[in-house]
């Protein structure tokens, strides 16, 4: 089934792929078969254990073989067109990391496959989805939200199959990414929207520090100190009733909604009583109460960007645009 010949010119691991390639392609070889062992292999054709396992080891990143411990490999799919496997570990979904993805996969070459997986800012989760899967993909593309200690974790991998994704800790940044910068984004675009939120008398910020980046945070407070502006910061609006003159910043979607819920109950009116800026723009917020402002990278670029350094194998930071899109809710 493995047969590895000289000075053919091609390398002696590419030879054992094509092999299993075609062992697949013509029907020797189905999904669940076990495949010839390292040494069988090794013994056979004089070769050293590193070039075999050199082999096993695309084959095993493409998603085409996988180890058994103590009983060897075999055929887990029979799909040889992949050519690179990438492994996308989100915080959690929602309609703006939908777009993320769906600009990625739109986006990508020919013959690379993406596995999902959220680990829903829980770090056992999070360990347990890099523990499970070293090794089984071409690239990982992390997004690490602001857990804690996610670099002891990813040097399990190798570093230059690592790609950051939204957040960019000081810890991670000796990888490559796309990241936004938090802090700067929040107070750059606050002081845009200055003309309209001078007119409030005391602004809130809805931040819950598991879910949120402390650079919202920070920028936050750095601006309205920057404004000698009153402020509070509150890790929900589920018990807030809103009151009059008070500018809400709201992140996350089930607040913002809490919100306008209430104003509504409380006869509050949008913009004259109460203003709203909301975080992460999506279509829904082009159309409530007539448009929610709101501060939101752009998702869709994101997800292109990326989508290009794996494919080309860039090595580079980059910071994803950000922008204010006012609306009627200030």
């Amino acid at each position: 089934m493995i047969k590895v010949k000289n000075k053919i010119g091609v390398p002696k691991y590419q030879q054992i792929v094509f092999s299993i390639e075609k062992a697949i392609i013509r029907g020797k070889l189905k999904k669940g078969d076990q495949i010839p062992s390292i040494n069988s292999i090794r013994e056979a054709n004089g070769l050293s254990r590193d070039t075999v396992l050199m082999a096993f080891n695309e084959l095993k990143t493409r998603g085409i073989i996988q180890s058994v411990v103590g009983k060897g490999y075999y055929v887990t799919s029979e799909n040889i067109d992949v050519k690179q496997k990438v492994l996308l570990l989100f915080d959690e979904l929602n309609a703006f990391k939908e777009d993320l993805h769906n600009a990625f996969i739109n986006n990508l070459g020919e013959g690379i496959e993406v596995d999902i997986y959220f680990h829903h800012f829980n770090l056992h989760v999070f360990n347990k989805i890099i523990e499970d899967n070293n090794g089984n993909y071409n690239h990982y593309i992390i997004m690490p939200a602001n857990l804690e200690n996610t670099d002891a974790i990813l040097k399990k991998l190798p570093d230059d199959k690592v790609y950051i994704l939204d957040q960019m800790p000081e810890e991670l940044k000796k990888y490559p990414g796309i990241y936004q910068n938090f802090k700067q984004d929040m107070f750059n675009n606050l002081n845009r929207a200055y003309e309209h939120i001078k007119k409030y008398q005391k602004l809130v910020l809805a931040f819950e520090p598991k879910k949120q980046p402390k650079g919202m945070l920070d920028g936050f407070i750095m601006f309205c100190e920057h404004k000698s502006l009153a402020y509070s910061v509150l890790d929900s609006l589920q018990n807030k009733t809103p009151e009059k003159g008070e500018l809400y910043i709201i992140p996350d979607d089930k607040n913002l909604l809490r919100i306008i819920k209430r104003m509504r109950n409380n006869e509050l009116v949008l913009a004259k009583d109460i203003g709203v800026i909301s975080y992460n723009d999506a279509l829904l917020k082009e159309i409530v109460e007539g448009g929610i402002t709101t501060i939101s990278t752009d998702f869709k670029a994101m997800g292109e960007r990326l989508a290009k350094m794996i494919s080309n194998n860039e090595n580079f930071q980059i910071e994803n645009p950000n922008h204010l899109i006012l609306r009627q809710s200030l």
